[in-house]
């Protein structure tokens, strides 16, 4: 795995007595993973292989959200509409705004975003009631392959950097973990509030 640091176990056990919340903001989560998809596929038009595979990911993610809504109203959860959290705006503040770069950046960003993703749902699959415990874990699969996929996506891009595949791939690996430390920090800074993906709770948010 390509993260900096495990998700606290305080933030675990928050996230166990507080399922209904985190399926909620899950839902969220897969509508922006799938919006994030798209509009990647927008802003590089001319990388055909970049479209499809991110076309393809964006239907993924839409399916995960239909079943994540399909399971809230099995277990009675209403839908609504939650304020986002700090964790994807403040990881993409530290994301390099120049091309070709900001390219490598935002696959990256994409990446560490999916494998948290992959290690809370692992984290929390055991301590949930069924059968959100066992689609967590079946979910967990999904991202892992969504985190490699954004990877080897960076991997290309870095080759408008470098010419070299050898150094393109010690540049992604360099910037890899710079932006590691920096989710990192957000994953395990104590937050205020309570999200998918924030940090340990400060309070009761």
């Amino acid at each position: 795995m390509i993260l900096g640091a495990e998700t606290p176990e305080s933030w675990v056990a928050h996230a166990a007595q507080r399922w209904q919340e985190l399926l909620v903001d899950h839902a969220n989560c897969e509508k922006k993973a799938a919006s994030t998809a798209l509009a990647l596929l927008f802003a590089y038009p001319d990388d055909r292989n970049l479209a499809i595979r991110l076309a393809r990911l964006a239907r993924e993610e839409l399916r995960h959200f239909e079943q994540v809504d399909k399971l809230m109203q099995q277990l009675g959860v209403p839908m609504q509409r939650l304020p986002a959290g700090r964790y994807a705006g403040e990881l993409r503040r530290a994301l390099i705004t120049s091309e070709p770069h900001r390219k490598v950046d935002l696959m990256i960003a994409g990446a560490l975003i999916e494998a948290r993703s992959c290690e809370r749902f692992l984290r929390l699959a055991p301590h949930l009631p069924q059968p959100l415990g066992s689609f967590y874990a079946d979910l967990a699969v999904a991202e892992r392959r969504h985190h490699e996929l954004y990877l080897a996506l960076a991997r290309e891009a870095a080759l408008l950097i470098v010419s070299d595949p050898a150094a393109a791939a010690v540049y992604v690996a360099e910037r890899l973990k710079e932006l590691a430390a920096v989710e990192a920090d957000l994953a395990t800074r104590p937050d205020l509030q309570f999200r998918f993906h924030s940090g340990p709770p400060a309070q009761a948010a």
